[in-house]
């Protein structure tokens, strides 16, 4: 029960964290829950080849039911081959839903991290001997402060593009 307990208010913690990270566009809080989303999609993996590896654990499994578990003589009547198949299209649907959203928390974990600096680009056309235009790269930090990152001319135009 405490193993339980401890589990459970990790994982209230590091949903929390990704609350709070995509709330407040920051990047790195996202990512513990998209590791423990990465991990329990690989262990239900492993758990629809296992199925696909042993099959008769499934029959197993349904003997050990109690006996007054609901529609278990029809369940334990169906082919062993037929139950693989139930039991493999239940996983698969949640192994799609949980690959949709490990799809998700990836999107906002980029849209956030680009969040962080936004650029702008800019041309710069000047009167001077070469008349060859400079683009400037501008971004801004989180203190809204201008900052030029680069600079540079562009190249000359080819002869074919100029006016005759």
């Amino acid at each position: 029960m405490c193993i339980a307990s401890a589990i459970s208010l990790l994982m209230i913690l590091i949903c929390g964290m990704a609350t709070y990270g995509a709330y407040k566009l920051r990047a790195a809080w996202i990512i513990p829950f998209f590791c423990y989303q990465i991990f329990d999609f690989a262990l239900n993996t492993l758990v629809a080849v296992s199925i696909v590896v042993y099959p008769n654990t499934i029959q197993d499994y349904l003997q050990q039911l109690p006996d007054n578990f609901p529609y278990k003589d029809e369940v334990t009547g169906l082919s062993n081959i037929c139950l693989v198949l139930i039991v493999l299209l239940f996983i698969g649907c949640i192994i799609g839903f949980k690959a949709y959203l490990i799809a998700c928390v990836w999107n906002c974990y980029r849209y956030v991290s680009g969040r962080g600096g936004s650029g702008i680009l800019l041309y710069i056309t000047t009167n001077d001997t070469t008349d060859r235009a400079t683009e400037v790269h501008i971004w801004r930090d989180k203190s809204s402060q201008a900052n030029i990152c680069s600079t540079r001319p562009f190249p000359e135009e080819p002869e074919s593009w100029k006016s005759v």
